[in-house]
């Protein structure tokens, strides 16, 4: 009669190659880990030019993340006895500004910038939360982008700019020009990675590997544009302050430390009491020991573990680089650097662009894991 109760678990073979487990995971694995497969899935598209099929996962991804407020996940991870990973998974305000910006640039890329101006502004409010606000919507990229899109719709973008030069904290976009028909954003570097501290892994940290990528430079018709790196991932996943699922973690690990002592105090209290030769104290001491049992039960059950799922092939850096090329079929070439300034020739990327003559921009998504040779 037991063995008809348990729940039948599927189990995914993971096989370590993402276009392979990524499909699987998302149509086999547990659903609240659909939306965290999404966007990995879809970032490694990206890479690999498959921008329709990352276009359909970001899609799907979205629309889950703007309906998460009735997800019953979400309310059984602020209980006592259920972990934060019990939640649907929709990712800490850097993973989701990150699927925005991604769809973004999809959106330009189809001939849409309104549409991708739509989705560099609703990144940013991703990013409006922080508690501590000095850090809040602070993606310089996500403004200039933002005022580059207005400019070429004949608005005023100078606001937009205006942001974007008061939040750099690593290298300046360059010098706005709607005029350029060939847009480049380029990532690189590894990026963050989420890891759990405290008695019950109840604090949620971030960590980032070194980046041997440390600048970007694009060569095109013989001319040399700068790409540079103007965000860095790491420094947005760490400087929004606090989260309320901390504070509720917090309160978990005290709940289980406790409940665990007054565990331990009913058992010995009991024990002690159940030795003694008169039935009273005896029957005390049998209760009390049945209190600590169950106190003790309560304990090991609660889970104050932070989750620490995580959007894990992100790039650390983003930069972005434009110019005006006339229309037909150019050679590009993008060369990765190290901090010392010398060249990475195995990470080096060829493109073929083909400007169109009907006056669309020309995108290209660009990183040191990208595909190569790639045809735009």
């Amino acid at each position: 009669m037991l063995s008809g109760c348990v729940t039948q678990t599927t189990v995914v073979r993971l096989t370590g190659n993402i276009m392979v487990d990524g499909p699987r995971m998302i149509t086999n694995g547990p659903p609240r880990d659909r939306v965290l497969w999404q966007y990995r899935t879809a970032a490694a598209a990206m890479d690999r030019g498959q921008f329709s099929y990352a276009r359909q996962l970001l899609d799907d991804a979205l629309l889950t993340t703007g309906g998460i407020s009735s997800d019953k996940g979400a309310k059984l991870a602020r209980s006592y006895f259920h972990p934060e990973s019990a939640k649907t998974f929709i990712g800490e305000p850097y993973e989701r500004v990150m699927a925005y910006y991604y769809r973004g640039i999809l959106y330009w890329m189809d001939g849409e910038p309104d549409n991708a101006r739509a989705c560099f502004r609703s990144a940013q409010i991703q990013d409006a939360d922080a508690e501590n606000h000095q850090y809040a919507a602070d993606y310089v990229v996500l403004d200039y982008l933002d005022g580059l899109v207005t400019a070429k719709l004949g608005g005023d973008g100078s606001d937009a700019f205006k942001r974007a030069d008061e939040e750099t904290h690593l290298a300046k976009p360059p010098p706005p020009d709607p005029k350029a028909n060939v847009l480049f954003f380029v990532e690189v570097g590894p990026g963050p990675y989420k890891y759990a501290s405290g008695e019950y892994r109840e604090e949620l940290h971030f960590g980032v590997p070194s980046s041997p990528v440390h600048s970007a430079r694009i060569e095109v018709d013989g001319r040399t544009l700068d790409a540079p790196l103007t965000d860095d991932l790491y420094f947005q996943a760490t400087t929004r302050g606090g989260r309320v699922m901390d504070h509720v973690l917090a309160n978990k690990a005290v709940f289980k430390t406790a409940t665990d002592v007054a565990g331990n105090v009913g058992i010995i209290g009991g024990v002690i009491a159940a030795s003694q030769r008169d039935r009273t104290s005896q029957e005390v001491g049998i209760g009390l020991i049945a209190a600590g049992v169950i106190s003790k039960i309560v304990s090991a059950t609660t889970t104050p573990a932070a989750d620490i799922r995580a959007w894990d092939n992100l790039p650390r850096y983003l930069g972005f680089a434009s110019v005006s090329l006339p229309a037909g079929p150019h050679a590009a070439k993008v060369e990765f650097f190290d901090q010392y300034g010398n060249p990475l020739p195995n990470l080096t990327k060829t493109i073929t662009l083909n400007v169109p003559s009907d006056g669309k921009d020309t995108v290209v998504f660009v990183g040191d894991n990208s595909s190569t040779p790639q045809t735009v």
